[in-house]
């Protein structure tokens, strides 16, 4: 999916209500991440969920990035994530406006700060995790 194709799903529904469980659907569609790459060092910290975020470089130099919660909300948050920036070099990862894509989803406005934090911690998890590769 692209970004553009994630804005004009969320714009199908009228209310938010039916934009949450469009948001928990798509992180329903997550694979799992492995129990033993749920470790301490794997959680993203600032996240008032449990998350625990992976990353490698594929062959072609591309960032891919792993991640799971305990939380469906924030699953939901982290597949909004890997449309941004899941498959891509690390200079792009570094040059991407997550932000503005959740300002474009009317996130900013119907997520709680705390989600808000939390995702911005996975966001910066994965700018570091380019950072390094770059």
């Amino acid at each position: 999916m692209t970004v553009d194709e994630l804005v004009e799903n969320f714009e199908f529904f009228d209310d938010w209500e039916d934009r949450y469980a469009y948001l928990m659907e798509l992180g329903d569609t997550l694979p799992a991440l492995a129990d033993d790459v749920k470790v301490p060092a794997n959680i993203v910290q600032g996240c008032m969920s449990q998350v625990w975020m992976v990353a490698r470089l594929d062959a072609d130099g591309r960032m891919h990035l792993e991640a799971d919660s305990d939380a469906r909300i924030v699953r939901g948050l982290i597949a909004i994530l890997f449309v941004a920036l899941q498959d891509r070099p690390p200079a792009e990862v570094l040059a991407a406006d997550v932000g503005a894509l959740f300002q474009r989803l009317g996130l900013d406005r119907h997520i709680s700060l705390n989600r808000r934090n939390g995702f911005a911690a996975m966001v910066q998890r994965a700018r570091a995790f380019a950072e390094r590769a770059a």
